[in-house]
């Protein structure tokens, strides 16, 4: 099963795709997209361009699912918003072509990658790495975070499924 991992931002969207075979992880592929808007369109055009990059990667990695990272509280009531939204023009896209959306609270997604609900990113980072091995190296370095956190929550979704449905290991 190929799972696609979302990590919106408002400046850098984060993919990852993961297929999960058994027990056994592989990278399909991950990107970084910079988030920019159009000269006199503002933020709207930035939505478009998160909505276009994650209808872009289903295209290409076809996974069967999605996951996500679940809202959090911010201090900030405008990056919330902001937020908010670039997470909402993520999702509508893998919902417009019906894959069903798993979302995951920060410390679960940490807990299944790094065995710590409290790790860093550099913490999950490394253990992105250390998870997909090889595999990883085939579609070059991760240069940034967006990245491993997109593959880390992909990774979440794929031991979540394993451990919901061990007579898939068969």
């Amino acid at each position: 099963m190929r799972i696609l991992g979302i990590d919106p931002g408002s400046n850098y969207l984060g993919l990852g795709c993961v297929e999960a075979r058994g027990s056994a992880l592989l990278c399909v592929g991950h990107a970084v997209v910079r988030i920019q808007a159009e000269e006199g369109m503002g933020w709207s055009s930035r939505l478009r361009g998160i909505f276009e990059a994650v209808d872009e990667a289903i295209r290409r990695w076809q996974p069967a699912c999605a996951a996500a990272e679940q809202v959090f509280f911010a201090k900030n009531v405008e990056s919330a918003l902001k937020l908010g939204q670039a997470r909402g023009a993520a999702l509508a896209a893998a919902a417009l072509r019906s894959l069903p959306i798993h979302e995951y609270a920060p410390t679960t997604i940490k807990q299944a990658v790094t065995s710590s609900g409290r790790a860093d990113k550099t913490q999950v980072f490394q253990m992105v790495k250390l998870l997909l091995g090889a595999s990883l190296a085939k579609h070059g370095d991760l240069v940034r975070h967006d990245a491993s956190d997109a593959l880390a929550i992909a990774i979440c979704h794929a031991q979540h499924r394993i451990l919901a449905s061990p007579h898939e290991l068969r």
